[in-house]
């Protein structure tokens, strides 16, 4: 169905934005069009927008399949804050507000609804014959693939509403996906001919490092102080088991921080809890499995840390897409060891899929160990090229050095050698530096010609060199025999044949380095001053949040409270120019922010410019503002507006205003005007016309009288 309102319109008045990134408004013109769509963009990439924009210039309803209560109520609750009609529908709603729900659905109040599948496919019939649809939007379409990592059985079924509505688009939306899960998301669905998008994977915003082998104490220091670097920010650790979280947490609250866990194991009041606490910004830090995040739509986590590996890419990458989704500059931060490799192998020995998770596993390690940009591996996993350095990765700012590793190659491959291949990394690092624990003893180790060889390197430094022999194939991990080394073909040659082999230079152990500052590396004053300003519209956004019940992030992101900070509007004409402050926001909170900003600046000792109010109603209304809501949100009368559109008129910076007086009224005051000879003055032709032709009405038609004379029409 072709729309004759213009999408850009809807992008300024209800999300504040001018421009669409990109593949938005592809997108949503292919949408409009009818045509069925997939949707590949990333974590933050804006995919909500391509189906909300489409829901408001569409004349029926929306339905967005979510599989998440919390994501429903977190996207219901953003889209109302900027004025637009929204709800959900799922399992925890009592029969009353359900009824409640339906009555607006069929009286057309509602353009988006939010359901999870498994209610939707049990209401079928009731919305067949009773509700028109439009569009239907499947978010987190990749749970529908058996080969998707988050594979939900009820999404399979989902391909009835196809069947159903065989000419209503469906828009299948996801942040990861491959070849073959995509083609299974089609299939699935049974998308007719669909246009597909992928969106660029790069997420330049995310400074990603990895740190490998730190051991658990000066791990945890780390991370500790990490966080205390950036004191008001939010941010999440994943760890790779439940008791890993509880303990972390345990651990970060002798540091001083406001952390808790969140897993599986909890009951579903105690996950709501801490979920509710995150989100509003209660609670700093989460410390969690990956049961966590999927439901997460915090626009200002400012931070991701893994503390093991991942078991994938795919994973990897939706996680840490959870920190920075408004764009601003975020971190990710990875630390890893031998130990997490081992068992997550063992954990994929035991389960389906075996080769495919294996090679997966592969993939994760080759990027934690690449000597190259880390974005470059990274989006080449998902069948990008990035054709230059990212300058925002560990191994950009701090280049890897190669040496010829060929001498430390041959002495570690002698001590594999000499043990009969019967040892693993640890004993294997303990032979090398020449250790006298009782295991070393036990076994004679300290008699073999190489014991001691390696003790000029740390601990550290073994373990990172190790793990490249591994990873370039000198030697291999015998999973299913206690994890023991053997030496490859390719480690005879460089053992027996003297074969070069370049490595990596162990990297120096560093203490993280605290939150870097956007732009010059030298703090200004003006810096400073503008920290603090962020800092306090950031409390005046959490009271607005915290009246109103929902995530600050919902009132404002970080984002447009930086945009304010670098603008600092005077007026709300202004206001308007702020990214993210659409019609509705500006209209609800406008006053109380300028009031807020105006108060900064008396404590800061700035002089206010003086503002112009007649240009300020001109600019709102050029922004498609009303009379009734220029003098709502600027807290003014309404004549007072109609006094300042006669002085635009009379000053040429308007040059119509017919449509704010009737043609009979003009007729009216011309006379009035005639026979009582006053040109001025209201009152007199109010009185004259007995009252039938409002002041504001008279003003009006004054200045384009007067107006006409000056410009010599009769």
């Amino acid at each position: 169905m072709q729309t004759t309102i213009n999408p850009h319109h809807v992008l300024k008045k209800h999300f504040g934005y001018d421009h669409f990134r990109p593949l938005q408004e592809e997108i949503i013109a292919g949408v409009l069009q009818q045509k069925d769509t997939l949707v590949l963009m990333p974590t933050g990439g804006g995919k909500s927008v391509c189906f909300q924009i489409p829901a408001l210039l569409l004349p029926h309803l929306t339905l967005v399949v979510s599989p998440l209560i919390a994501l429903m109520k977190d996207q219901v609750d953003a889209l109302k804050s900027n004025g637009i009609a929204a709800d959900f529908l799922n399992s925890s709603m009592d029969e009353a507000d359900q009824q409640i729900l339906f009555e607006q659905l069929q009286q057309g109040e509602i353009k988006l609804l939010y359901v999870s599948p498994e209610k939707l496919l049990a209401l079928l019939p009731y919305f067949s014959n009773h509700i028109q649809i439009s569009l239907i939007a499947i978010d987190e379409a990749h749970c529908i693939s058996a080969w998707g990592h988050d594979f939900r059985p009820e999404y399979t079924k989902l391909k009835q509403l196809k069947e159903m509505w065989p000419r209503v688009p469906i828009i299948a939306l996801t942040a990861t996906a491959d070849k073959i899960t995509r083609k299974d998301i089609i299939q699935q669905l049974a998308l007719q001919e669909p246009a597909t998008y992928i969106a660029s994977f790069d997420r330049p915003n995310l400074s990603l490092q990895v740190r490998f082998g730190v051991k658990k104490k000066k791990k945890l220091e780390e991370i500790a102080a990490f966080i205390q670097a950036r004191p008001n920010e939010s941010g999440i650790i994943y760890c790779l088991s439940r008791k890993a979280t509880e303990e972390m947490v345990s651990d970060l609250h002798k540091y001083g921080i406001s952390a808790d866990f969140y897993h599986a194991g909890m009951n579903a009041t105690d996950r709501s809890k801490v979920q509710d606490d995150f989100l509003r910004d209660r609670t700093k830090v989460i410390c969690a499995t990956i049961a966590f995040g999927m439901g997460i739509d915090k626009s200002n986590v400012r931070f991701v840390i893994h503390n093991s590996l991942p078991k994938n890419m795919e994973g990897y990458y939706q996680e840490i897409g959870r920190a920075g989704r408004d764009g601003l500059p975020s971190d990710a931060l990875l630390y890893y060891s031998l130990g997490d490799v081992m068992m997550l192998r063992s954990f994929i020995e035991e389960s389906g899929q075996k080769e495919l998770n294996l090679e997966k596993l592969n993939r994760m390690q080759q990027f934690a160990e690449t000597p190259i940009c880390r974005r470059k591996i990274l989006l080449a996993y998902f069948g990008e090229t990035l054709h230059h350095a990212c300058h925002n990765c560990d191994v950009c700012k701090e280049p890897r050095e190669l040496f010829d590793g060929t001498l430390l190659a041959q002495k570690a491959l002698s001590a594999i050698a000499r043990t009969n291949q019967q040892v693993g990394v640890n004993v294997l690092i303990d032979i090398l530096r020449g250790s006298h624990r009782k295991e070393i003893i036990e076994n004679n180790y300290d008699r073999i010609k190489t014991f001691g060889i390696g003790k000029d390197r740390s601990f550290s430094d073994w373990q990172q060199l190790l793990m490249q022999m591994l990873n370039i194939g000198l030697v291999e991990m015998a999973y299913d025999d206690h994890y023991t080394l053997k030496i490859t073909s390719f480690g005879q040659d460089v053992l027996f044949k003297n074969h070069r082999v370049d490595l990596v230079k162990p990297e120096m152990r560093i203490s993280i380095s605290p939150k870097p500052k956007a732009g010059v590396l030298k703090h200004t004053e003006q810096q400073d001053q503008e920290e603090l300003l962020f800092d306090y519209l950031r409390a005046s956004r959490r009271v607005l949040a915290e009246k109103e019940n929902v995530p600050a992030y919902v009132i404002f992101s970080d984002a447009t409270l930086k945009d304010m900070v670098s603008k600092k509007p005077q007026n709300l004409a202004q206001l308007m120019e702020v990214n993210g402050m659409g019609e509705y926001k500006v209209k609800k909170y406008g006053n109380t922010l300028l009031k807020e900003l105006k108060s900064w600046q008396k404590v800061q000792g700035v002089k206010q410019p003086k503002g112009n109010t007649y240009q300020e109603t001109l600019a709102l209304l050029q922004e498609g503002f009303s009379i009734e809501d220029i003098a709502l949100t600027r807290q003014l009368h309404e004549s007072t507006i109609y006094s300042h559109i006669a002085q635009l008129y009379q000053t040429k910076e308007l040059n119509d205003i017919s449509k704010y007086y009737n043609e009979s009224d003009l007729v009216l005051v011309r006379k009035a005007r005639e026979e009582t000879g006053e040109t001025k003055l209201l009152n007199p032709i109010y009185v004259h016309l007995q009252e039938t032709v409002p002041h504001h009405i008279i003003r009006l038609c004054l200045s384009v009288i007067d107006r006409e004379e000056k410009d010599g029409v009769e």
